[in-house]
């Protein structure tokens, strides 16, 4: 029995030795070296979703456009990711090559950088960022928007997209 365990041990000793262990690399892959598929896993989009709309918020009964935002990676998959925000609201104009009119608001830029803050803004069940903005006296009642939202992605990258919205 005892000779047996020894012979055990000395068979895994071997094998051990000879197999040994695979160091990871101690630098993510560079794009050259993956192909470049890196880039698909970066943030390649942004949507605002149906969901975005005016709301009334009690009891004081002053006026928030809640957004929902998708940012999209390059296999069009919702992710969460470092970003900073920026909301502007435009004049719709119909029937024209140029929906976006006069602008009429633009708000201050939201930065997610700091992972707390992010966190503060994101709903995993929906998976999509929510923002809720304040709304003052430049919009009209009965009168349709442009909402435009521009994502900085971490690496300066600019992504935009346009949402037109009706405040009834």
């Amino acid at each position: 029995m005892k000779k047996n365990i020894i012979i055990f041990w000395g068979f895994l000793i071997i094998i051990l030795t000879l197999c040994g262990c695979e160091q990871f690399p101690a630098v993510w892959p560079s794009e050259s070296d993956t192909g470049g598929h890196i880039r698909y896993y970066e943030p390649a989009g942004i949507k605002i979703t149906p969901l975005t709309e005016f709301v009334t918020i009690q009891p004081e009964e002053e006026l928030k456009l809640r957004v929902y935002v998708d940012v999209l990676d390059g296999f069009d998959s919702r992710m969460k990711t470092p970003a900073v925000f920026r909301f502007e609201a435009y004049e719709y104009v119909p029937r024209s090559g140029e929906e976006k009119g006069r602008r009429s608001i633009i708000w201050p830029d939201i930065d997610l950088t700091e992972p707390g803050r992010n966190n503060e803004h994101w709903h995993d069940y929906l998976r999509c960022y929510e923002f809720s903005l304040d709304v003052g006296a430049e919009i009209r009642k009965d009168y349709s928007y442009v909402l435009q939202v521009t994502c900085i992605t971490p690496v300066g990258e600019q992504l935009t997209d346009d949402f037109i919205i009706e405040y009834k």
